[in-house]
């Protein structure tokens, strides 16, 4: 299975709880269907580099959050026809990292 990186940008006024239900609902479509999730990173509150507007509103702001996972290429698909009408996702994007979590090159650790 293909390994991948969900990069997500959540409303910044999100209650805690909701932005933890919104990636258990993620991670859930991922386990529910065969995937396997990896890990998560969160960003936290960071400026939008330009305004959004999204669900009739302005954004300016936003909660970033990363899920690698390991899934079909349908599972992502569905993944994102779902994300783009959730109400708390300003934007989200899927990057492809590689066929397999082997040859994926261990990227640098941001803690060091």
């Amino acid at each position: 299975m293909p390994f991948y990186e969900l990069v997500c940008i959540a409303r910044s006024t999100l209650a805690e709880s909701n932005l933890k239900d919104l990636i258990r609902t993620s991670a859930t479509q991922v386990l529910n269907r065969g995937g396997v999730v990896r890990g998560f990173d969160n960003w936290g509150d960071k400026t939008l580099p330009h305004r959004i507007k999204r669900h009739q509103e302005y954004f300016s702001e936003g909660q970033y959050w990363i899920m690698h996972f390991d899934a079909n290429p349908l599972i992502v698909q569905d993944m994102g026809k779902k994300l783009s009408v959730d109400s708390r996702v300003l934007r989200h994007t899927f990057v492809k990292l590689g066929d397999k979590l082997d040859t994926v090159i261990a990227r640098p650790d941001k803690s060091k």
